[in-house]
């Protein structure tokens, strides 16, 4: 039996380096991959939340308990997006 691993080990012994190296590559591509990929999600979706105007409405009262007078169930989500009550702020000093 001992015959057999130390044919084996003899038989695998110049795979592994290369082996291994291929292994450590892929590792290193997949990471990299995953960190582009979420990056690019990341600011998609920050430009997508940019595109919401609640903070530019004079209906927006920026209290955490009711955020918009007209839609408090959308403000400040995807949805409010495309909010047909839309007036924005003219004068700064009366909000």
């Amino acid at each position: 039996m001992p015959e057999l691993l130390n044919y084996l080990f003899h038989a695998i012994q110049p795979f592994i380096v290369p082996i291994c190296f291929l292994c450590a590559w892929s590792l290193t591509i997949t990471v990299a991959w995953s960190l582009w990929t979420a990056a690019r999600d990341s600011v998609s979706t920050a430009k997508q939340m940019h595109q919401i105007p609640c903070v530019g409405c004079q209906y927006f009262t920026n209290d955490y308990r009711l955020k918009c007078t007209v839609h408090p169930a959308i403000a400040n989500t995807e949805e409010a997006i495309t909010c047909l009550d839309y007036q924005p702020k003219t004068n700064p000093m009366l909000y």
